[in-house]
C-alpha cells in the first residue's frame, strides 16, 4: 500500500499491477476526470507545460482515500488542495487556509415522514448558487446516523432530515506540516470561535504535511470574509501565547516543579528518593518490537534484566516531545502496581531519551485482538477486565488520569497478567478536580475531552467502557469512520458502540453506566471491580453447576467400554 500512495508519474498505467489494483484504477479514473474537467474548462494552470504530472504528483503524495473521497464534479477543489499544500512549505504560511460556503448534500432519512425526496433535494442544491464540500456527502456520516438509530439514542438531533442539511456551512481547509496533535489544536481552534464540525476529512502526505478539511456550522454564512479573518486571529493568538500558558506548563507550575526542555539533559523532577538515571551504555538492544513516528521500541537487556526500551528518535526531538518525555518519567517513577508496567529507569541526555520498562513478553492486547484476531471468552475477558480496573483504581488513588486507555495501552506478562501502559499523555489531576485541553484517542475519548471541556478521572471511566466493548467484540470502535468522524458522532449524535445482543446483562448495564454523557453519573473503578468480579464469580458458578449436571463416567462408562 506504502508503494501505491508513493507512485512516480511514469506509473500511471494499470500495467504497473500496484498492490491494490482496484483502488489504483480507481484512483486513475478520478485523476482523469478531474484532468479532462479542468481542460475542457479552460482553467489556465490546467494549460501550463507538465501539468498533467503536477496533477498525478499531487494525488499520490496523499493517500489513495483522498482519491475515492474527493468530489470530482468540483475539479477545482483538487486545485485549492495542491496550492495550500505548496503554500504550507514555506513556515510564514503556516497553516495555510481557504474558506467557502458550501451546499451539504442531504443525507436521506427513510423514517422521517417529511423528508425530501433525494432526487428532489439534489435538483435543489444544483440550482444553488454554493458548491458542494471538496468531499461530497459522506457515506461515512450515513453509517453514523444509521449507528446511532441502532443504538436507540433518542437526542432529538439524532434524526436528520434533508430540511436541517440544506442550509448552507463553511468549509474549511487548513494545510500545515504534519505534527503531534495537530488535529487537537485546529479542533480547539475551531471550537474556540464557536463553530460545530458536521464532517471533517483528515490526510497526511508522504512529505510530512497535512491536508484537513472541516464542514463546519454555527458561523452566520454570509460572512465568509469575518470568518476568514477570525480565523487569522485565532491563529495569531495562538502562535503569540506564552508557552507558560500550555496545559503542560500549568501542571508544572501546580507541582512546583522544573522541567528544562532545552537540547540540554533533561531535568526531571526529583524528590531524592528514587535513583533512576541509567546509563545509556549499560542498555544492550535486542529485536526492534515496534516503530512509530517520534520513537522505537526495543527488547533489549539492563544489567541481565530483559527490559523494554522506548528511545525517542533523535531526529524528531524539540521542545514539545522532551516535555512529554519528561512527564511521562515523572509520573511513571512514582507508580508501583502489579497491573501498572514497572519503570526500571530512563536516559535523559539528548539524543539518547529513552524510557526502560519491564519487558511484557505476551505483547498487546491490541496486537491479540485485531492483528492475532484472537477472542476472549467470558470467564478471561472478566478476569483481563478487572486487572486494568485494578491498575487503574491505584493511578486515580494517586491521582493520575491516564487519557489514553485503549486496548493498544495494555500489556500482558508471561503469566497473563495484564498491565496498563503508555504514560505518554497521563497527568497528575490539577487540585481544582477539572482538567482541560483535548488529548488521548478519538474513538476512546469522553465527549467532555473532545469538546475541550473541563475534565477529571471520570474521562477514563468512559474510555474504560468503550475498551470493554472492545475486549468483547474484538472489534476497533466505529470502525466505519474516521476517527474524527467517530468523535463527531458521540459528541453531537450520541453515539456509543452497539452492544452485542447475547451479552451478559449486567456487563451490558455497566458499559452504559460507564459511557454516560454526564460524568457524574459514572461509576468509579471500585465499584466497577465489585461488579466484575460479581459476575465473574456468577459465570463461575454457572460453570460448575453445568459439570456437575454432566454424567461423570464411572461404573456406568467402565460397562459400555467392557460391552464395546
Amino acid at each position: 500500500m506504502v508503494m501505491e500512495d508513493n507512485e512516480s508519474c511514469g506509473s500511471r498505467v494499470v500495467d504497473s499491477a500496484p498492490t491494490n489494483s482496484r483502488q489504483h484504477r480507481k484512483k486513475l479514473e478520478v485523476y482523469n476526470e478531474v484532468l479532462r474537467r479542468l481542460k475542457e474548462s479552460n482553467n489556465a494552470e490546467a494549460q501550463q507545460p507538465g501539468f498533467d504530472d503536477e496533477l498525478w504528483a499531487h494525488f499520490n503524495r496523499l493517500p489513495t482515500r483522498y482519491a475515492l473521497d474527493v468530489n470530482v464534479e468540483s475539479a477545482e477543489d483538487v486545485l485549492t488542495h495542491k496550492r495550500l499544500l505548496h503554500l504550507a512549505h514555506d513556515p510564514a504560511n503556516r497553516p495555510a487556509f481557504d474558506v467557502r460556503l458550501v451546499q451539504v448534500n442531504p443525507v436521506p432519512d427513510g423514517n422521517s415522514t417529511d423528508a425530501v425526496p433525494f432526487n428532489s433535494a439534489n435538483k435543489e442544491i444544483s440550482r444553488s448558487a454554493h458548491p458542494l464540500p471538496a468531499f461530497g456527502s459522506s457515506p461515512n456520516l450515513e453509517a453514523l446516523a444509521l449507528e446511532a438509530s441502532k443504538s436507540e439514542v433518542q437526542d432529538e438531533d439524532v434524526t436528520v432530515t434533508c430540511g436541517n442539511l440544506l442550509r448552507p456551512m463553511h468549509e474549511i481547509t487548513f494545510s500545515t506540516d504534519d505534527k503531534p496533535k495537530l488535529l487537537s489544536q485546529l479542533t480547539s481552534l475551531l471550537s474556540e470561535l464557536g463553530l460545530n464540525i458536521q464532517e471533517a476529512h483528515v490526510f497526511s502526505s508522504v512529505d510530512g504535511y497535512s491536508l484537513d478539511v472541516f464542514v463546519v456550522d454555527g458561523w452566520p454564512y454570509e460572512e465568509i470574509e469575518q470568518l476568514r479573518m477570525a480565523l487569522k486571529r485565532e491563529i495569531l493568538m495562538i502562535e503569540k501565547s506564552s508557552p507558560s500558558q500550555s496545559p503542560s506548563e500549568s501542571f508544572r507550575k501546580e507541582n512546583k516543579t522544573l522541567i528544562k526542555c532545552e537540547l540540554d539533559p533533561v531535568t526531571i523532577p526529583c524528590d531524592g528518593i528514587d535513583v533512576w538515571e541509567i546509563d545509556h551504555q549499560l542498555l544492550k538492544f535486542g529485536n526492534k518490537i515496534a516503530s512509530g513516528s517520534y520513537g522505537d521500541l526495543y527488547k533489549g537487556t539492563y544489567c541481565s534484566q530483559e527490559v523494554a526500551i522506548k528511545i525517542l528518535k533523535s531526529e524528531r526531538l524539540n521542545t514539545e516531545l522532551q516535555k512529554e518525555f519528561a512527564q511521562e518519567v515523572y509520573i511513571m517513577r512514582k507508580v508501583r502496581h502489579k497491573n501498572v508496567v514497572q519503570f526500571i529507569g530512563a536516559c535523559t541526555r539528548p539524543p539518547n531519551l529513552c524510557i526502560v520498562t519491564e519487558y511484557m513478553s505476551g505483547g498487546s492486547i491490541y496486537d491479540y485482538l485485531h492483528k492475532q484476531k484472537g477472542s476472549f471468552k467470558l470467564p478471561t475477558l472478566l478476569k483481563v477486565a478487572i486487572d486494568v480496573s485494578k491498575g487503574m483504581n491505584y493511578l486515580h488513588q494517586n491521582n493520575i488520569i491516564h487519557r489514553d486507555l485503549k486496548a493498544a495501552n495494555l500489556l500482558m506478562d508471561e503469566n497473563e497478567v495484564v498491565k496498563v501502559a503508555d504514560f505518554g499523555v497521563a497527568r497528575v489531576k490539577a487540585q481544582t478536580g477539572v482538567m482541560t485541553a483535548e488529548t488521548g484517542t478519538y474513538r476512546w475519548m469522553a465527549p467532555e475531552v473532545i469538546e475541550h471541556k473541563p475534565y477529571d478521572h471520570k474521562a477514563d471511566i468512559f474510555s474504560f467502557g468503550v475498551l470493554l466493548w472492545e475486549l468483547m467484540t474484538g472489534k476497533l470502535p466505529y470502525e466505519y469512520l474516521t476517527p474524527l468522524q467517530a468523535a463527531i458522532g458521540v459528541v453531537q449524535k450520541g453515539l456509543r458502540p452497539t452492544i452485542p445482543k447475547n451479552t451478559h446483562p449486567k456487563l451490558a448495564e455497566l458499559l452504559e453506566k460507564c459511557w454516560q454523557r454526564d460524568p457524574t453519573s459514572r461509576p468509579d473503578f471500585p465499584e466497577i471491580i465489585e461488579i466484575l468480579q460479581q459476575i465473574a464469580k456468577e459465570v463461575a458458578d454457572e460453570e460448575d453447576d453445568r459439570r456437575k449436571e454432566k454424567p461423570s463416567g464411572g461404573f456406568f462408562s467402565v460397562l459400555r467400554r467392557g460391552h464395546n
